[in-house]
């Protein structure tokens, strides 16, 4: 059975993610460069506080998963959280850089707590709306397109935050009667939140929830966790998942002091009409995401021709093996630097609608195998896993960043500068080789996913004969 979703229906669920990758890019990428040049806190300190909470968080997102699953609303089971979050979501992200005069004790506590209630509120709202897209369609080839729909605007949201936030924070600092650069942020941040915000009310309007959990089945916690804990193609989907975003977050987190420390001419241009600097690595990072698209764009058609599992492996394959050549450019390398950025970008961007897609597989396949639908739970770890890599790659950068002897705003020594280097190619290449070995192990195949789809349609349809002759 093919159900087709509406063009509406599909930029609404685009435009949840395009909130989404806003908040998690604009972490992903300055928020330790925040910490440490802007806030004041030294980079091994918020490595550490990256781990902390966001081990807690990691652990979160299956609760909320659980939560999702067992709510009973008029408007389904996730969509509810969208509606219920989306305000929050926006106020806790402008607390998060709104950079308080404290103590240097107080920086850090203040830092643990607005970042541990920004990744809680982050869960609330994105583990539900993941998990939305695994009760819109049964059809696992409209679940790929509305995955690359989703893909396409998360990237579209990267890149406003990436082509904007260096600009909007030197034109908000310069706007402020101090002058100040955490003014500058903090009023970024707002702009950023109140669109994010709206746009997930438009996610909660214009989706449907369609596919609902088998009548007969009772709602039990310990019976999900052992689904969950047997289910083979969920444990390789979750590490392979976990090691592509080490790979990102590696290569993203190390961007800004890349350009930083490393080069030694930062400006690309001027825009003499606004009097605002574009740096390089906003020139870099915006590239990427565009690159990005290309790459979620490209999965769609080269997964039909070869499949999910082949079009992972290949992808990572290549990232890893032009990641590892990076670590030979140097500043007079410019064009080949943002050659390999856009190369590398759509490798790893082609990645992220495939590893959704295939989440919304495994929740079919453990409904075929056991007969239960656990859809959010299942969901919660594909948002976990992204976490935890995140959690991971972040801690990582950070304390790399103290091993190679870095110093906020100061001259870098050789030592530090090659660690950056090592940073942005042959570290997180490794992330993407362990990713491409995991996959390997991947069983469910497309031509498998065909079978499962058609059987369970095939139960749906008796239950539903079923429950209309009573």
């Amino acid at each position: 059975m093919h159900q087709k979703l509406s063009l509406k229906e599909k930029v609404g669920y685009g435009f949840g993610d395009f909130s989404s990758s806003m908040f998690w890019k604009i972490f992903s990428v300055y928020l330790l460069y925040y910490y440490t040049d802007v806030f004041g806190i030294s980079a091994a300190v918020v490595g550490t506080m990256f781990l902390v909470t966001r081990i807690w968080d990691t652990a979160f997102d299956p609760i909320i998963g659980i939560l999702a699953d067992r709510t009973e609303t008029k408007w389904g089971k996730f969509r509810p959280y969208i509606l219920w979050v989306a305000i929050p979501f926006g106020l806790v992200g402008v607390l998060t850089f709104a950079s308080p005069d404290l103590t240097p004790n107080g920086k850090i506590i203040y830092a643990y707590i607005t970042y541990t209630l920004m990744m809680m509120v982050y869960s609330a709202i994105n583990v539900p709306y993941a998990s939305l897209m695994g009760v819109m369609t049964a059809d696992s080839k409209e679940r790929t397109t509305l995955s690359t729909y989703r893909f396409v605007f998360a990237f579209a949201g990267s890149i406003l935050v990436l082509a904007l936030a260096e600009p909007l924070v030197n034109f908000f600092s310069d706007f402020s009667s101090q002058n100040s650069i955490k003014y500058g942020w903090r009023l970024t941040m707002t702009f950023f939140a109140v669109i994010a915000s709206l746009l997930f009310l438009f996610t909660f309007f214009w989706t449907k929830e369609r596919i609902r959990p088998p009548k007969e089945q009772k709602t039990s916690l310990k019976q999900d966790l052992t689904d969950l804990g047997t289910n083979k193609p969920w444990f390789i989907l979750l590490g392979a998942g976990v090691f592509t975003l080490i790979f990102n977050s590696l290569r993203d987190g190390s961007a800004i002091f890349y350009f930083k420390y490393y080069f030694i001419n930062q400006e690309a241009f001027r825009l003499p009409i606004i009097n605002t600097t574009i740096n390089y690595s906003s020139l870099y990072l915006v590239l990427g995401q565009a690159a990005n698209i290309v790459g979620v764009i490209l999965a769609k058609p080269i997964s039909d021709k070869i499949g999910k599992k082949s079009t992972f492996a290949y992808a990572m394959l290549m990232a890893a093996i032009l990641s590892t050549g990076f670590f030979f450019f140097q500043e007079r390398h410019l064009i080949l630097i943002f050659l390999f950025q856009f190369l590398i970008s759509i490798c790893a961007g082609s990645i992220f609608p495939l590893l959704w897609s295939m989440y919304a597989d495994i929740a079919d396949y453990s409904e075929w195998r056991t007969g239960r639908r656990a859809t959010g739970l299942i969901f919660s770890s594909s948002s976990m896993s992204q976490k935890l890599g995140w959690t991971l790659g972040g801690a990582f950068t950070g304390w790399m960043l103290a091993i190679f002897g870095f110093e906020a705003n100061a001259v870098q020594s050789e030592g530090t500068q090659t660690g950056l280097r090592l940073m942005m190619s042959i570290i997180p290449a490794l992330g993407a080789i362990i990713s491409m070995v995991f996959i390997f192990y991947y069983s469910l195949s497309d031509k498998k996913m065909v079978e499962i789809t058609e059987e369970l349609n095939n139960r749906r349809e008796k239950e539903k004969l079923v429950r209309n002759s009573f």
